[in-house]
């Protein structure tokens, strides 16, 4: 099946480049992109185009890391730091999803907000209920966006109704969900998910090793977020020089090739950016979560600078908006601040690059995603920003520079995913 959408075409070339192709037109057949073109391809003369006039078209933003769990109380707390925040809003939240009934309901919320937002793929943490991370990925796969959920782990630093019995009972639960899950869905699909370090034993993080081993899923988790959380794991684990190596020891930084996200990094030092770059591990930048939470400013422009793949994350609900619109705005604020607060030898992130990570950045975890180049797999949003009035003529790159910085997702008229209108 081929489609053809024509309207203002907006594309991350490079890191540094947004192509812009006016009133162009974006061929795709079944999944994948064939072309983009300033005039209409001779070619494809009797194939149906859709029409969008003088609407953009982008690709799909892709969220590397948000809690779905949590986006009921997003926006409460952010006078708390991360381990104080996380006893008194999310424990307690979470600890509600034993329930199958609250679950339905707080999920179906969330994968609505989800549906009507720009995002066409995400990671997702869910609890370490299984029956409620299963309605979760029942819910997600109806939508039609691509999404990897994880059922959490935990066996110790946590409250005893979140708390896992122990290594053995984490790894029975988690082994059965993903034995549950992992064929069942077209496009929604289990990772790996130990919350953090001071949550999970050694026995639980070789367990969960065992599982990635068996199923060869990849993992998500968190890093260096936090100060207080770094000078934790360090009392927890001793013989690890760095928060890194507290993963790697268990094999779960990525080594084998297995796609690794950590969210936040923000207080990550040479040797483990080193370590990152070894093993191609994702950052996950969640901007908002880290000001909300007074975590501290993440060096992106560092780890670009030092070849490390780098996405956005809404991480709700430490962030209080699941649009990577806003993380793409916050991204930029952010680096603003690291450069004239922390090091001015790292330039702020431009919109070019912002747009980049949101896009292609984040859509590298997923393969070929992110971007309207040939060969790459057929996400697209289709924006109408003529709500965002003004008195000005305006370029498209300056539209698209105005729908980022304003975050406005009500303005999507169409989304498509793996080469579907959703």
């Amino acid at each position: 099946m081929i489609t053809i959408l024509k309207g203002n075409i907006c594309y991350s070339e490079s890191l540094d480049k947004i192509k812009i192709v006016e009133n162009g037109y974006l061929v795709c057949s079944e999944n994948q992109v064939l072309g983009v073109y300033r005039d209409f391809p001779a070619d494809y003369l009797y194939f149906k185009v859709t029409d969008y006039g003088d609407y953009l078209i982008i690709p799909g933003l892709c969220d590397l890391h948000t809690h779905a769990p949590q986006y009921s109380f997003r926006g409460l707390g952010t006078d708390l730091e991360l381990l104080d925040w996380l006893g008194k809003y999310t424990y307690p939240e979470e600890s509600k999803f034993s329930q199958l009934d609250y679950a339905v309901k707080a999920y179906s919320i969330f994968v609505n907000a989800i549906k009507q937002s720009a995002t066409t793929r995400a990671c997702i943490f869910a609890t370490l209920h299984s029956p409620a991370t299963v309605h979760l990925m029942e819910k997600l796969e109806q939508t039609g966006i691509v999404s990897l959920v994880g059922k959490v782990n935990m066996d110790r630093n946590c409250p005893a109704i979140l708390r896992q019995a122990d290594a053995e009972a984490a790894y029975n639960a988690t082994r059965n969900w993903i034995l549950e899950t992992k064929d069942r869905f077209s496009n929604t699909s289990p990772i790996i998910t130990p919350r953090f370090i001071p949550t999970c034993s050694d026995e639980l993080m070789r367990k969960l090793k065992q599982l990635q081993n068996e199923f060869s899923l990849p993992v998500q988790s968190h890093l260096s977020e936090n100060m207080d959380e770094v000078a934790w794991v360090r009392d927890l684990c001793p013989q690890c020089e760095t928060y890194s190596q507290a993963y790697q020891q268990f094999g779960l930084f990525g080594e084998g090739g297995v796609p690794t996200v950590m969210a936040h990094c923000v207080w990550c030092n040479d040797k483990e950016i080193e370590l990152m770059k070894q093993n191609d591990v994702y950052v996950a930048h969640c901007p908002q979560s880290n000001t909300n939470l007074a975590s501290g400013i993440a060096p992106v422009r560092k780890y670009l600078d030092n070849g490390i793949n780098v996405g956005l994350g809404s991480d709700v609900a430490g962030g209080c908006h699941l649009s990577i619109f806003r993380a793409m705005s916050d991204a930029m604020q952010a680096s603003n601040l690291y450069w004239r607060l922390v090091d001015q030898e790292y330039k702020p992130l431009s919109l070019e690059e912002a747009f980049y990570l949101g896009t292609r950045g984040g859509g590298n975890f997923f393969g070929n995603v992110g971007s309207f180049e040939k060969g790459f797999e057929f996400d697209a949003v289709v924006i109408d920003d003529s709500k965002l009035l003004t008195s000005n003529p305006l370029s498209v790159k300056e539209r698209l520079a105005r729908i980022i910085y304003c975050s406005d997702d009500s303005s999507i008229r169409a989304k498509y995913v793996r080469g579907h209108q959703v």
